[in-house]
């Protein structure tokens, strides 16, 4: 079996021999673990299931002062177009004939953080109540750009899927309430969630925070991986007996306290603890709740990877 085989047979809740797994290093503990790797880069070191696929993308660019204050902005949005089409294709297939991983295009700040990126945090949330029609022009006009630059890598039939990042949640609650989330963030997700799926793509979404509130409409809406699945947030359990049989879930092994705090013995104990209950029936991605910084031991690093790499005992 692939390592493509192998995810795609996560997403379709397989069971698999070994389950897949993509852990990602914050840049001071891939510091720590430099003298380690030797001539290794830190994707060769980790060796994910998983290759990051880089595309062309935009963000906003000199935007002027109103944009950040209220009343309501009426200045023109201005927006940046980052990296280059030239030869994506030809990279994407070369890449491709050199790896058996899954490929995934990561777009984070994709949506609702787009539009605060631009307004502010507690300006646009203020803008969806004082000033809805506005809110959903900027919203929309976001997406109307977002599906523009996804229509031309979907097309390569090397890419497997597409995460799309924005964070609805705290740790205690959602950020705001799901009828306020249907009226505002659901439209323009959905129709992202159908080009994706229409081009034949797994659709990902990373949101921290407790958003148990709205899995049930993001499955009715197509969606099929969800991270970062926060233990501290949310209970994994309940998750998994709840909507592990139409959802996978990738994180889960927290970040917040077993890995800086605890013993390795105490890592490999959670990690393979919660591979086993999220994997069971296939339908997970193992990996920390985010990714791993600098005050996590380095042997807790290695143990959590010990466990990623080791067939499961089933």
């Amino acid at each position: 079996m692939t390592r493509r085989e192998r995810v795609k047979a996560a997403i379709a809740h397989r069971e698999t021999a070994r389950v897949p797994y993509v852990i990602d290093l914050c840049p001071d503990a891939w510091e720590a673990l430099k003298p380690l790797a030797g001539e290794q880069t830190a994707a060769e070191f980790i060796d994910n299931d998983v290759l990051d696929i880089g595309v062309p993308w935009w963000q906003w660019h000199a935007l002027e002062a109103d944009w950040r204050g209220l009343p309501t902005p009426t200045s023109r949005a201005k927006v940046l177009g980052t990296g280059s089409y030239v030869d994506l294709a030809e990279n994407v297939a070369r890449l491709r004939e050199a790896s058996d991983k899954y490929f995934l295009v990561r777009l984070y700040g994709i949506h609702f953080e787009k539009a605060y990126f631009a307004r502010g945090f507690e300006n646009f949330l203020s803008d969806m109540l004082s000033d809805p029609p506005f809110a959903q022009a900027l919203l929309r006009r976001i997406v109307d750009r977002n599906r523009v630059m996804m229509e031309s890598f979907l097309a390569l039939e090397e890419i497997d899927g597409v995460l799309l990042g924005s964070d609805w949640g705290s740790q205690i609650d959602l950020l705001m309430s799901p009828e306020t989330w249907d009226a505002m963030i659901a439209p323009g997700e959905q129709r992202m969630f159908d080009l994706i799926r229409g081009y034949g793509k797994d659709v990902w979404v990373h949101s921290c925070g407790r958003i148990e509130k709205l899995i049930p409409r993001l499955i009715d809406m197509g969606l099929q991986v969800l991270n970062p699945v926060q233990p501290e947030a949310m209970d994994i359990a309940r998750l998994k007996r709840d909507f592990g049989d139409r959802l996978a879930f990738w994180g889960g092994i927290s970040t917040q306290r077993t890995l800086p705090y605890g013993t390795p013995e105490e890592v490999r104990a959670e990690a393979s603890a919660v591979r086993d209950l999220l994997g069971a029936a296939g339908g997970y991605i193992l990996a920390p709740a985010q990714s791993i910084q600098g005050d996590v031991p380095i042997g807790n690093i290695l143990a959590l990877l010990d466990v990623a790499r080791e067939t499961c005992r089933r």
